[in-house]
């Protein structure tokens, strides 16, 4: 029998942060700057080592935890409750959110060092990190729902957080918008699992999925039957696609960027981006019953690796490169959920999340030492000025690109051999995709390294934004500077797990029972694991074959090509962008879908809430229903006024033709006309 787990020690987790940001928001102006950072930092440290407790009772005791804190309300059979799950994947996430998120409060006091909304910025955060547990730790829908919104709501407000920058403001609410649409999706997949298992519990719903994969309902607009379950997975995956970013709606993540860095790292990395990765996990004992979702599932993720990742080539905003470099990893993550390699994905996750946000701190990094220029052209040569974050940024780029060792390889690698070992049909495609977006994911990720840190110091040519000229009133230049420990510690702290912890978990999380009942990676019963652990001898072993491999050499030939183009001959990408006109303006455009959403979508939408409300508002309920109903009382009115004369003759004639009324009305039934007329 596993352990338990305490229940006021799980119920801290989450509680700390929020403590921390209620402090920091309500009382932010008393306790003043120190105590903010303080009150914030010290709830998710704690949120942290509980949450390494919790791991280590999981994986060293089997412990588990599944019960309800506080039943809400119930209608019928129908139970609305707080409750916690806690196996090893929410031990796994517990972790993953508050380390990374304890490094960006950290890294938030130097870098919003001098921002006049510091206390708001740390509430915000840590608020952040207390949506983001209640999501992972959930065990029923409706609290599921409230972690997904409540990231969204808090995503929104940082986005937006200089809320005089116009552009920050219209990053917001696009990120509000496309994410409403997801969301949209999302409700309509729980509405069904209630409509049709009569809970919310995944326990509950999960033991009645075969049942369900049985069901079929009419769908009139297509004039065929759906399965059920198709249906409510691909429904639950629509408000993944909004959550992590997919294609199409993945519009919002790059202006995202618009927020301060310290955000950018939290949402990409440990938060909102993940949410839809780990839902899908979650609800991987319903996906399994429907190829047809898996598919959707496989096709959506591999044009987001390959497509979204075209566009991190020509990116020259520092943070837009690492932002597109989300995108891709997360179509990574999202292929291996359509080949049912729910492990891996989920594997990729963690990965992913400590050399993103370390990849996103170094960026801040640079920005705050080229007095926040983010123009990678206008860098060079930083490798000098600064030299924590040029080691630490190396790092971190190493993992992303899988070479061999770094926790990247082994989870993109796996990712890789899982979707070619699958034998759905969009497998073939997807494989491909993947396999050719780790050239480009190599090549993307070393132009911006080669241009940031080696080559010409292009910064001294050209004043930094906010400076008329680069010299000070001795003619000195303003060079470059190593960011305060607070800004680079993080990064160190970040850069190891980057490096080791694919090589030191790949053994129990993919091949051995860490994740037991958790997510389906049964052996037997998928072909993509069966392969992948009967090829598996090791992590050492992994990574020397690793070194004979396809995608090791497509990465190798990205940082050699990046060098060539941007070190040796740094003419030819622009000869390369002459030549290719259309395709250049085509990534430059993103592919068009903004300017579809805003001219055809948004347009559409703002012309239609015109005509209906001329023709619904103004002619209905303006017209007919207020105006109208006013005019018909009004004319009622001066029809009744004239029985209001005031004269006292007038209203007794009206008094005996009433009785008079009255008494025939009463009588009428007892009179025989024809008697009455002598007839």
């Amino acid at each position: 029998m596993s352990a338990q787990l305490s229940q006021n020690m799980l119920l801290a987790v989450p509680m700390a942060p929020l403590v921390g940001a209620v402090v920091a928001g309500l009382f932010g102006k008393q306790v003043g700057r120190r105590g903010a950072h303080t009150v914030t930092i010290l709830g998710v440290l704690i949120a942290f080592i509980l949450s390494a407790m919790t791991l280590w009772s999981v994986v060293q005791d089997g412990a588990r935890f599944n019960a309800t804190i506080y039943e809400w309300m119930s209608v019928g059979s129908l139970k609305m409750e707080i409750g916690f799950l806690v196996d090893g994947l929410t031990a796994m996430m517990m972790c993953v959110v508050t380390f990374v998120s304890l490094m960006v409060h950290i890294y938030t006091v130097g870098y919003m060092e001098e921002d006049p909304g510091y206390q708001r910025f740390f509430s915000y955060i840590s608020l952040f990190t207390f949506s983001m547990l209640m999501l992972v730790m959930s065990n029923n829908f409706l609290q599921l729902f409230f972690g997904w919104e409540a990231v969204g709501l808090v995503s929104y407000l940082l986005i937006g957080f200089w809320y005089t920058k116009p552009t920050a403001i219209f990053a917001n609410m696009k990120a509000f918008l496309v994410n409403r649409v997801g969301d949209f999706g999302f409700i309509l997949g729980i509405g069904l699992i209630v409509a049709y298992a009569g809970t919310l519990s995944y326990g509950e719903a999960f033991a009645k999925a075969p049942e369900l994969a049985k069901l079929s309902f009419a769908m009139p607009l297509w004039g065929s039957e759906w399965m059920l379950i198709t249906v409510t997975c691909i429904c639950l995956f629509i408000g993944a696609m909004g959550k992590s970013a997919q294609f199409p709606l993945h519009v919002w993540l790059p202006d995202s960027m618009e927020g301060p860095t310290p955000i950018s790292a939290l949402i990409h990395a440990a938060t909102m981006v993940t949410a839809g990765i780990f839902m899908v996990a979650r609800m991987s004992p319903l996906f399994e019953l429907s190829d047809t979702a898996l598919n959707f599932v496989l096709v959506i993720g591999a044009i987001t690796a390959l497509f979204m990742g075209f566009l991190g080539i020509i990116q020259n905003d520092i943070k837009r490169v690492v932002a597109y470099s989300t995108l891709s990893q997360l179509g990574y993550m999202t292929v291996a959920l359509g080949a049912s390699a729910y492990s891996v994905a989920v594997f990729h996750l963690m990965t992913h999340a400590f050399f993103k946000a370390l990849l996103f701190l170094g960026a801040g990094s640079v920005i705050i030492g080229m007095h926040h220029d983010q123009d990678i052209r206008n860098m060079g040569g930083l490798r000098k000025y600064m030299p924590i974050t040029w080691i630490t940024s190396l790092l971190g780029s190493l993992a992303l690109i899988g070479t061999p060792l770094f926790s990247g390889f082994y989870s993109k690698d796996s990712i890789i051999e899982a979707v070619h070992a699958s034998h759905l049909p969009a497998a073939q495609w997807a494989y491909w995709a993947v396999i050719i977006g780790v050239f480009v994911t190599a090549f993307y990720s070393f132009r911006m390294y080669f241009l940031v840190f080696h080559g010409k110091e292009r910064f001294h040519h050209k004043p930094f934004p906010g400076e008329h000229d680069h010299h000070d009133d001795h003619g000195e230049h303003h060079d470059p500077h190593e960011s305060p420990w607070v800004v680079t510690a993080p990064l160190v702290l970040l850069a190891i797990p980057s490096v080791v912890i694919g090589y030191l978990t790949i053994q129990p999380m993919l091949f051995g029972d860490f994740f037991k009942d958790a997510i389906i990676v049964n052996t037997a019963l998928h072909p993509a694991m069966k392969e992948l652990s009967e090829g598996f001898h090791g992590a050492v072993a992994m990574a020397t074959h690793g070194l004979m491999t396809l995608p090791f050499w497509l990465a190798l030939g990205g940082v050699v090509t990046a060098y060539l183009f941007y070190m040796v001959k740094p003419a030819i990408p622009a000869a390369i962008k002459n030549a290719s006109g259309p395709i250049y303006k085509l990534l430059d455009n993103k592919y068009y879908l903004d300017w579809f959403n805003e001219n055809v979508l948004a347009a559409g939408t703002r012309l239609l809430g015109t005509g209906l409300w001329k023709g619904g508002d103004q002619g209905l309920i303006d017209g007919l229903i207020i105006n109208g109903s006013a005019r018909g009382i009004g004319s009622v009115a001066g029809l009744v006024r004239l029985f209001q004369s005031g004269y006292l003759y007038w209203y007794a004639l009206v008094m005996i033709l009433g009785v008079i009324g009255l008494m025939t009305w009463q009588l009428w039934p007892y009179l025989n006309l024809k008697t009455f007329l002598g007839l």
